[in-house]
């Protein structure tokens, strides 16, 4: 049987290897590369022989099937959300409400806070196509600090996008590792705040540094402002972004309390029956692991909660409460409501006739179905290297059962990091990494929540941007910088996000472990 660190490298190989030599799309070379290491993931048969699984192809469908029922409606919505507040004038709506704050001394800042809440629901190019004319503009007005003004955009759009869900790549993560979404979400942007900040600051050091004037761009002219009359209300504008945000937070805290009623209850009845509940959990985990599976203490608290609340006459406030918010913050039902109401703010801004509505809602499915495509693609990649044992391999090179704590943060940091070198794209660092961290985590206990693992890969995700990304080429070429100017500037501002980023995981980790 071949050994599982050999069957990751020719899996990385290959999708590398397609995606940059020969300009396939990803989400065939994401596909091609999970079927060839399915089929290398040999099993044994009753007599102790390896041979080829007879599920090899169908566990890949099975796998990319189960990515898509967790992401594809959050992903599709997002869409739809994104183009509508662009088209309907929300977003700028929400950029002008920063500038007005804040001032013109303190546009950077204005421009970094759009960035930072835009590329929440909106994908990162679009965010900077729509903020680059006000940084030319401040530009026109001021005379300076125009590299300090696209860079800020750039320190808020780029750290938001690789860390707060529903960008596709904190979703997945989230997913791929079992969180909850709110606390994905909560947890995220605190952590994205500190690296923002950080950005402009580094972003006005390079202002300094480098002196880059604003450049015309061949074949682009900035577009007319639309006036401020024209514009929808900055609450409705702000709607489809908190709302959601909102309604799946609700949940995080009402099922968190209720998970701590439930823990209290269990011990309450574990020392009536002569036990503590550490042993009961302990029990649960020799059980698994005497019928073949490997569960955490996590894990198994988890199901003595399941037990605990089915034996309950009369559950908790909390736990009753959790039953409703359990449904209106589900992140498929608040992105729905969400996507009504930048719908509803797109037809009476714009007031399209119904063929136009249509054509607007197609067109954001058709290209966030891409992202579906390639996201759940890079979820089956890693669910077959889970197959193929390629976490405890890993594991095992790195001491076996010593790989806890800060140094599975660090490897997770050091896989995306090596991934987007190697690749380009954020996204499939963040799927890629977090699938086989997934696999890593089985039957590991670790001293914090898993979400500091998401959040560690996802600053991973950001060091080393090149010319193999498309971030670095819609940066350089709307901000009318040289190759050379993208490299000196971009790039190591994207590590310095990624490094503080980090640094705020490994203290939250350890202040706040939450688990």
């Amino acid at each position: 049987m071949f050994h599982p660190l050999v069957i990751m490298t020719i899996g990385i190989v290959l999708v590398i290897g397609m995606i940059m030599w020969l300009r396939v799309n990803a989400f065939i070379a994401l596909i091609t590369a999970a079927m060839v290491v399915s089929l290398m993931a040999f099993e044994e048969d009753d007599s102790g022989k390896l041979r080829l699984a007879s599920d090899a192809i169908s566990r890949v469908a099975e796998s990319f099937g189960g990515a898509c029922g967790g992401i594809a409606i959050v992903i599709a919505l997002a869409a739809v959300i994104g183009t509508c507040m662009m088209d309907s004038g929300a977003a700028d709506r929400i950029v002008r409400a920063f500038m007005n704050v804040l001032g013109e001394k303190r546009s950077p800042w204005a421009l970094m806070g759009s960035g930072y809440v835009l590329a929440v629901p909106v994908f990162f190019d679009t965010v900077f196509y729509l903020l680059v004319p006000l940084a030319r503009s401040f530009y026109r007005r001021t005379g300076s600090r125009y590299l300090l003004c696209i860079l800020a955009i750039a320190a808020g759009g780029a750290i938001t996008h690789t860390l707060v869900p529903p960008t596709p790549g904190p979703l997945t993560m989230a997913a791929n590792l079992g969180i909850d979404l709110g606390k994905m979400i909560i947890v995220g942007a605190i952590v994205a705040l500190p690296a923002a900040i950080a950005g402009i600051i580094t972003a006005g050091v390079m202002d300094r540094m480098f002196k880059i004037p604003m450049r015309d761009i061949p074949g682009h002219e900035d577009p007319e402002p639309i006036k401020d009359e024209d514009l929808p209300g900055l609450g409705v504008s702000l709607a489809p972004v908190v709302l959601p945000v909102i309604m799946i937070a609700i949940h995080t805290v009402t099922s968190t309390m209720s998970n701590s009623a439930l823990l209290t209850e269990a011990e309450v009845r574990a020392t009536a029956a002569g036990t503590t509940l550490e042993q009961q959990a302990l029990d649960l985990i020799d059980t698994e692991k005497a019928s073949g599976k490997s569960i955490s203490r996590g894990d198994a608290l988890k199901q003595i909660r399941a037990t605990t609340l089915a034996a309950m006459d009369s559950p908790d406030t909390w736990t009753q409460a959790s039953q409703y918010t359990e449904v209106i913050g589900n992140p498929n039902f608040a992105l729905l409501i969400s996507t009504a109401i930048a719908m509803f703010v797109y037809i009476r801004q714009r007031n399209p006739s119904k063929e136009d509505m249509a054509k607007v809602v197609e067109t954001s499915l058709m290209s966030g179905g891409v992202i579906i495509l390639i996201t759940a693609g890079g979820s089956a990649f890693g669910g077959m290297l889970k197959v193929a044992n390629v976490g405890t391999a890993i594991a095992d090179l790195f001491g076996g059962s010593d790989v806890t704590g800060t140094m599975m943060l660090f490897l997770g940091f050091g896989i995306a990091a090596l991934l987007k070198v190697a690749q380009g794209s954020s996204t499939a660092a963040m799927i890629i990494t977090s699938s086989m961290m997934a696999g890593m985590i089985v039957g590991v206990e670790m001293p914090f929540d898993r979400v500091y693992l998401a959040t560690a890969i996802g600053a991973g995700s950001l060091v080393g941007s090149w010319m193999n990304d498309s971030g670095f080429w819609i940066f350089a070429k709307m901000g009318g910088l040289t190759e050379r100017e993208g490299l000196s500037t971009w790039t190591p501002m994207l590590v310095i996000l990624g490094a503080v980023s980090m640094a705020m995981t490994l203290i939250l980790a350890t202040v706040m472990p939450l688990n």
